[in-house]
């Protein structure tokens, strides 16, 4: 187990599916839902390693765009840097891209509980 430090950056590369499109839009593209879902598991999994036993994180803030479609079959990558430590609270700067496309930029807050 490492210490967890600012400026550290985890990322995952994942490809959409038909299943993280609404269920509404005739287009099968990723919805916001399942972004977010790929960003607080991309922040999740990252830090999950440099925690003590039994000790994880949970979701209490998150800001963030989506300003592009990434259609069914296409990938995309979540990448999340921490920018701030305060105590137990992490705070992180948020990009997903398709490509040199940037689909989304904000932040993920995470409590550390346990």
């Amino acid at each position: 187990m490492s210490e967890i430090e600012e400026g550290q950056v985890f990322s995952d590369l994942v490809l959409v599916t038909d299943e993280m499109s609404p269920p509404h839009l005739p287009n099968k593209v990723l919805s916001t839902p399942d972004m977010v879902r790929l960003i607080e598991a991309t922040c999740l999994l990252g830090v999950q390693a440099h925690l003590e036993d039994g000790k994880t994180t949970v979701g209490i803030h998150i800001c963030v765009s989506h300003a592009a479609a990434v259609a069914s079959g296409e990938e995309v990558k979540v990448e999340a840097q921490i920018s701030e430590i305060d105590r137990k609270r992490l705070v992180f700067d948020i990009r997903v891209r398709h490509g040199e496309v940037l689909v989304s930029e904000g932040t993920h807050q995470r409590f550390i509980v346990g």
